[in-house]
């Protein structure tokens, strides 16, 4: 299992999509084309934005559209990040069936 520590990356918010980016590129995506679980930790975090968490998470849920919600995992949402990743996490489900 993989834990990232959003924080330590990206700050107290998360905003700058190139952070996000590069969690999804060196960590996200290479766990999920192992079948690894991962967590998402935004322990310590005052928000996000949609844009980072979308950088974050869309394109790892295209390509593992059955597999993504079993395998990745958020913790420590406050209610603004939990609110900001259903709202990408939806947008991203219905774009699937659309």
């Amino acid at each position: 299992m993989k834990r990232v520590l959003i924080k330590k990356q990206a700050g107290e918010f998360g905003e700058n999509k190139d952070v996000a980016k590069r969690i999804r590129l060196e960590t996200v995506l290479p766990a999920l084309g192992k079948q690894e679980k991962v967590v998402l930790d935004f322990d310590g975090m005052s928000g996000v934005t949609q844009s980072f968490v979308h950088a974050l998470i869309s394109d790892p849920i295209r390509k593992y559209p059955d597999g993504f919600f079993d395998l990745v995992s958020f913790k420590n949402c406050n209610p603004l990040v939990k609110t900001v990743v259903e709202i990408v996490s939806d947008y991203m489900q219905e774009s699937l069936i659309a």
